[in-house]
């Protein structure tokens, strides 16, 4: 008698970041942040180091998916998304992408199946890697630059204070709440909920 040990997967949920002390809790890093809320949620660890990215694969709204926080900075996060995917033979469909979002504002959320990458850097990485832009994104609003001069890289790389920084906050709990509903009844009609709140 033996046992066959199932090893499918059959959701990547990514969230997209840079790895570092000096990255924790910018604008940037939202994505990880709802990582580690959603694990909390879950009581598992994501940890474990494979396709350059930490990892841990467990059931998420009653389906069998692996949380992935890719290592390799922002810029090449497609190159973890894009082995994991081709490794579990997944389509772009079944790769949910949670990242920031400089054009919504602080706390808002916004799930789409797909689309551009809308100048981010870490989706236009996964549009690449996957050769597809037909994945779903969960956006996470972390307001506008406060000005035209004011440096993009110097925003999404600071951490938010005051107000932005509890509706970002906020944001974030939901957005960990959101996601076992994403894969249990699918995009389409978590969007109905996600974008109205």
């Amino acid at each position: 008698m033996f046992f066959q040990r199932s090893t499918g997967v059959e959701w990547l949920l990514v969230f997209l970041g840079n790895p570092g002390e000096q990255y924790e809790h910018t604008r940037h890093n939202v994505a990880w942040d709802v990582a580690d809320a959603l694990a909390e949620d879950l009581r598992i660890p994501i940890q474990r180091l494979k396709f350059r990215a930490l990892t841990h694969v467990c059931a998420v709204g009653g389906k069998r998916a692996m949380l992935m926080k890719p290592v390799t900075y922002m810029n090449l996060s497609g190159e973890a998304v894009g082995e994991a995917a081709r490794f579990y033979k997944l389509p772009p469909e079944r790769v949910l992408v949670v990242c920031d979002d400089v054009a919504l504002p602080p706390g808002k959320l916004r799930l789409r199946a797909q689309g551009s990458a809308g100048g981010h850097n870490g989706l236009k990485s996964v549009a690449q890697h996957l050769g597809s832009e037909n994945y779903p994104r969960l956006r996470l609003g972390v307001g506008a630059k406060p000005r035209p001069d004011y440096d993009l890289a110097d925003w999404v790389l600071a951490r938010p204070q005051g107000e932005d920084a509890q509706a970002i906050a906020a944001a974030v709990a939901r957005a960990a709440r959101a996601i076992p509903t994403i894969l249990e009844q699918g995009v389409a009609r978590a969007q109905e909920q996600i974008n109205r709140s």
